[in-house]
């Protein structure tokens, strides 16, 4: 029975470590937009390696983060989650010495292992740790924490880039790391999960990644129309099929398809493949808009993406409590039209655009739809379903949130016919931009109409996530596997 007090020394050292751990994985998912125009400049790189130095990252982060968490319950979540802290610092010392833009890309897809290691074990070593009385408190400050980790991260990035240089976006993982591992090893008890058996369903694992990093290499390539290309989309499709057939038939599967039985969780995953797309190609192009087009440094480019992320930090609490009293439909709808506005009003950034009149007020509805959106958002998943699967719910959704950020880079510039070397150019991009953020818009408002058309109101006695502080705006947070033992009445 896990018994640490929040007050004492190893209650503060532990959470000094799972912040520390989990503002690595963060930091990187918000610090990289920012530097993409100078990594390109330096490697000489193409718009499509910039898509790849995001989406290598995402892809394996989003295919075996599920497969992570289940690795913590069974050998051990302290050491699952310290090997996958040495593995991101490793991979991360990796990217900055990169000399090419093929070894980065590398480096990112071995970071995304990484964080596919210690992402869910921040949480989960919390949950296993503390004494009931103070998890909630202790969740609670993990994630305010890990807020404002993501709400300065793009200041950070755009203050290292324009100071030391991009590489130490990446480096600055390494002494994280050197103080994180010792924390964790000489105060964090370890903990397993007595019932986690079975097989790990590798292949699954494997099956559910390639289909993602096949879709997602023939449409970065896709403008070259050659059939290899052709044959790669047709294989990342098979794939897909061959991961639903295999998860079916395992006694174990990593994502047991009858949890889709639910059709609140089937429809409540729909919006957030909806609204994690058009985040995922918002900031990826946003970022690059602003310094390519508008002639922001990269530090003038993070500190103006700022309100956003403190908006969420503040805020989002008070909106999962309304949405606890009026239901989710109405922030799930609401949400994502605001967001839709938000980057409607983007078209007006275009070259010296002034920040108060042209992007403050973008930022700000942005921050208002997200605010409105999120923090129900991840309620509704984990109340749809029962509670001993709450941790599962959670894992399906940030995987789906991730992969849908990652098909949205990848798919977006080709949809806006943005060429090879658009972001060289500020007349090329500033009109390709202003073809994507419509289309961005557009699936807001299809998610907002699948939320107004299939959520329902929650019955009283669900689950409520116990993290409510949002700062990432990349994707949900991870909830423990394992919750209180309360259930849903349906």
């Amino acid at each position: 029975m896990p018994d640490v007090r929040l007050a004492s020394p190893q209650g503060k050292w532990i959470l000094l470590t799972t912040v520390l751990g989990s503002s690595m994985a963060m930091l990187d998912s918000t610090v990289v937009n920012v530097a993409l125009p100078t990594i390109g400049r330096d490697l000489n790189a193409s718009l499509a390696a910039l898509q790849w130095t995001v989406n290598a990252y995402m892809l394996t982060l989003a295919g075996l983060i599920l497969l992570g968490g289940s690795l913590g319950d069974r050998y051990g979540r302290r050491k699952v989650f310290v090997i996958g802290v040495v593995w991101f610092a490793a991979a991360s010392l990796l990217c900055g010495l990169a000399p090419t833009d093929v070894v980065l890309i590398m480096a990112r897809a071995l970071q995304g292992i990484g964080g596919a290691l210690l992402t869910p074990g921040s949480l989960a070593l919390i949950q296993a740790s503390f004494h009931e009385d103070d998890r909630a408190k202790a969740v609670g400050l993990w994630s305010g924490f890990g807020g404002i980790g993501g709400a300065v991260g793009p200041f950070v990035g755009g203050w290292l880039v324009d100071g030391p240089g991009w590489r130490w976006v990446f480096l600055l993982n390494v002494p994280l790391a050197l103080v994180c591992v010792p924390v964790a090893l000489r105060h964090v008890p370890e903990s397993r999960d007595s019932r986690s058996h079975g097989r790990f369903d590798v292949l699954g694992a494997v099956l559910g990644a390639l289909s993602l990093a096949l879709v997602t290499y023939a449409l970065i390539e896709a403008t070259s129309g050659s059939v290899i290309i052709a044959v790669m989309a047709v294989a990342g499709v098979a794939a897909g099929v061959a991961f639903v057939y295999v998860e079916k038939r395992r006694p174990d599967p990593m994502m047991p398809l009858d949890i889709f039985a639910s059709r609140q969780f089937t429809a409540v995953n729909l919006v957030t493949l909806c609204v994690y797309a058009a985040f995922g190609g918002y900031f990826f192009l946003t970022a690059l808009q602003l310094q390519v087009v508008a002639g922001y440094s990269a530090l003038q480019a993070g500190t103006a993406l700022l309100p956003t992320t403190a908006l969420m930090l503040l805020f989002s609490a008070r909106s999962g409590a309304l949405a606890d009293r009026i239901g989710p439909r109405i922030p799930l709808t609401v949400g994502p039209l605001l967001c839709a506005a938000a980057m409607l009003l983007m078209l007006r950034v275009g070259k010296d655009a002034n920040y108060l009149v042209d992007v403050l007020p973008a930022l700000l509805v942005m921050g208002a739809g997200m605010v409105t959106l999120v923090a129900p958002l991840t309620a509704t998943v984990l109340a749809s379903v029962d509670t001993d699967r709450a941790g599962l719910a959670s894992g399906i959704n940030n995987a789906a949130a991730r992969a849908a950020g990652l098909i949205a880079v990848a798919a977006l510039p080709l949809l806006a016919g943005m060429g090879p070397e658009a972001y060289r150019s500020a007349d090329a991009f500033n009109a390709a931009f202003d073809r994507a953020m419509p289309i961005c818009a557009g699936v807001l408002v299809l998610g907002s109409l699948i939320a107004f058309t299939t959520v329902r109101t929650l019955p009283p006695g669900c689950t409520r996530p116990q993290c409510r502080v949002h700062g990432n705006v990349t994707s949900p947070p991870v909830e423990p596997r394992r919750g209180p033992e309360r259930r849903v009445r349906r």
